[in-house]
């Protein structure tokens, strides 16, 4: 399967997930669902990892590959934290919005750390993503 098929499915589970941590944390208190969260994603990708054959990498792995993994689940842990706090105190409708401003950060930060090119018709979707995300604030 193509790099868009991928990215299609993880937009409709994002989707999926407002909803579905949007009613589970009306009775917990949000970092009590974020850890639950986490405790059923966890054996589910390490069985999938182990399914596929794909431990023997763990040996082969670089240490910038274990320190940029380490600050990247620092970054998703802050981000689910707080996301479902959001969604606690507002609406679905309102957080994933917002939250999706993630979006033009990635093509800034792509841009400035991985220098990825950033061209017109990119800046005016980026634009068009900030806008769309402020529209649904009023």
């Amino acid at each position: 399967m193509s790099w868009l098929v991928f990215a299609l499915l993880s937009a409709a589970a994002a989707a999926a997930t407002a909803i579905l941590a949007k009613i589970a944390v009306g009775d917990v208190p949000s970092n009590l669902a974020t850890a639950l969260r986490t405790s059923f994603i966890l054996p589910l990708v390490w069985a999938l990892v182990v399914a596929r054959g794909e431990t023997p990498a763990l040996r082969t792995a670089s240490t910038q590959t274990y320190v940029f993994l380490a600050l990247s689940a620092l970054a998703t842990g802050v981000s689910w934290l707080a996301y479902f706090k959001a969604l606690q105190l507002a609406p679905a409708s309102h957080v994933a919005p917002i939250d999706k401003l993630s979006l033009p950060l990635t093509i800034a930060l792509a841009t400035g750390v991985l220098g990825e090119p950033l061209t017109w018709k990119l800046g005016c979707g980026v634009a068009l993503m900030v806008a769309g995300a402020l529209l649904t604030l009023g």
